[in-house]
């Protein structure tokens, strides 16, 4: 009779628990999931609390702009609206890995107040929905819709090398190259290598011309001019991308940057032709040639070109990462 009653106690127990731990296992089974939904709302939640202090020139004032805002505002200002789907992907990755990187590491620029960038050409042109509407008028619905599209379709993507947000230099047109970064910027950059960019023949911005005056060029660039009416100086040497690297003027040295900078020049890629007391300069491309050149990328999406093709090509070497590790960095670090 004992031992029927300890039979039972046990058949009751085993009763009791099997319940409780087929509801262990069936939970265990629903986390995985559930773990990796809830990794994917912080994510998209650490996007929406990354907020951007942009210095606005206009109004003199710091404003605080959510990350993917002004990833808009800043294609919609850099690069045509009207330019292919996949070249608007290339410059909202481009302009989201900038911003990034900046907030990283600020550099020594001083900055008003507390703010990480301006909307300027200093760092990457930033127009808001509201200056936008008015630029763009009864045409802003159909302009905006691509680069929204743009923007969402890359969301979460940075351009690294090394495991780092890369400097992802952009520029307009190029002459037919891009430029090395140490023919520019005199430090050498491993991704940002001299390629060919035939596409940006087709640029309204490829080909321009300056007048200036003698004395106005002499003024400019601290030389003094043979009074022969003809001589003006010698180009002594051309970057791998086919600038101007070096020119000599009445026994000065001066690099084509500088000749571009003083004279407010569209290109280094510069030719000069002087007639009496007045001298007509040729460029070829706009910008100063380093990185990803925007009319080469909207050249190469015409071609069927991915966004990640266009990239890798102008940005060698890179990788396409998450922003999240970085993103995750800078909440935490701002709470």
């Amino acid at each position: 009779m004992k031992r029927i009653t300890i039979i039972g106690a046990v058949l009751v127990t085993i009763i009791l628990l099997v319940p409780s731990l087929l509801v262990l296992l069936i939970q265990d089974k629903q986390q995985l999931p559930a773990q990796t939904v809830l990794k994917e709302v912080n994510v998209h939640k650490g996007a929406d609390e990354l907020i951007i202090p942009v210095f606005r020139t206009q109004s003199n004032k710091v404003e605080q702009i959510a990350l993917e805002d002004y990833v808009v505002g800043v294609v919609a200002s850099e690069m045509p609206a009207t330019f292919e789907l996949e070249a608007l992907k290339a410059q909202a990755l481009t302009a989201r890995t900038y911003i990034i990187k900046q907030m990283l590491d600020p550099g020594e620029i001083s900055l008003p107040e507390d703010a990480i960038v301006t909307d300027s050409v200093m760092h990457q042109v930033f127009q808001s929905e509201e200056e936008l509407k008015e630029k763009w008028g009864k045409k802003y619905e159909r302009q905006i819709a691509p680069i929204k599209k743009a923007v969402f379709e890359t969301s979460g993507q940075v351009l690294t090398f090394d495991g780092m947000p890369i400097t992802a230099a952009f520029f307009s047109t190029s002459n037919g190259y891009t430029e090395s970064s140490e023919d520019y910027w005199q430090n050498e950059i491993p991704y940002l290598r001299s390629v060919p960019s035939n596409w940006d023949t087709v640029s309204p911005r490829f080909n321009s011309q300056k007048t200036l005056s003698v004395n106005e060029f002499e003024r400019l660039l601290k030389v003094k001019l043979p009074r022969d009416g003809r001589s003006i100086g010698e180009i002594v040497e051309r970057t791998s991308g086919n600038r101007v690297a070096k020119v000599e003027i009445g026994g000065k040295k001066l690099t084509g940057r500088e000749v571009r900078e003083k004279l407010e020049l569209h290109s280094s890629d510069f030719s000069w032709e002087r007639s009496g007391d007045s001298i007509m300069i040729k460029t070829r491309g706009w910008g100063h040639g380093v990185g990803m050149s925007q009319y080469g990328a909207n050249g190469m999406a015409k071609e069927g070109k991915s966004y990640q093709e266009i990239v890798r090509y102008y940005y060698r070497g890179v990788d396409i990462s998450p922003t999240e590790p970085f993103i995750s960095k800078m909440v935490v670090h701002n709470r």
